[in-house]
């Protein structure tokens, strides 16, 4: 591997860890593991395909819509989760092939 790759390597792996660095974050990947579990039924998106509603996530954390947000962004800049947006509402999933790889990398890397 080039050094350019490797040190691109390592920025996005640190990129992963920051997003992944905080309770409520991970919370929220603990929870979109099971979209079926613990959301009530969205009209308007499938759980599963689509992921879960923004709002939904916000009020089973029960915090601020901004601060949701603003964990939602950064675990999806991150890309370990996908969002959908379906009629104005904004949908969350887990990657969870991108979950695995960061895996793989803690464990090739340290």
């Amino acid at each position: 591997m080039r050094n350019n790759d490797a040190e691109l390597r390592r920025h996005e792996l640190l990129r992963r860890l920051k997003a992944i660095a905080s309770p409520v974050r991970l919370e929220i990947l603990r929870c979109l593991a099971e979209p079926t579990v613990g959301f009530p039924p969205q009209v308007d998106g499938d759980p599963v395909s689509d992921g879960i509603c923004a709002d939904f996530i916000r009020e089973r954390l029960a915090i601020a819509a901004a601060t949701a947000s603003r964990h939602l962004t950064l675990l999806t800049d991150a890309g370990l989760l996908i969002a959908t947006r379906k009629k104005g509402w904004t949908f969350y999933r887990r990657d969870d092939r991108a979950i695995g790889r960061l895996a793989r990398q803690l464990k090739e890397d340290l």
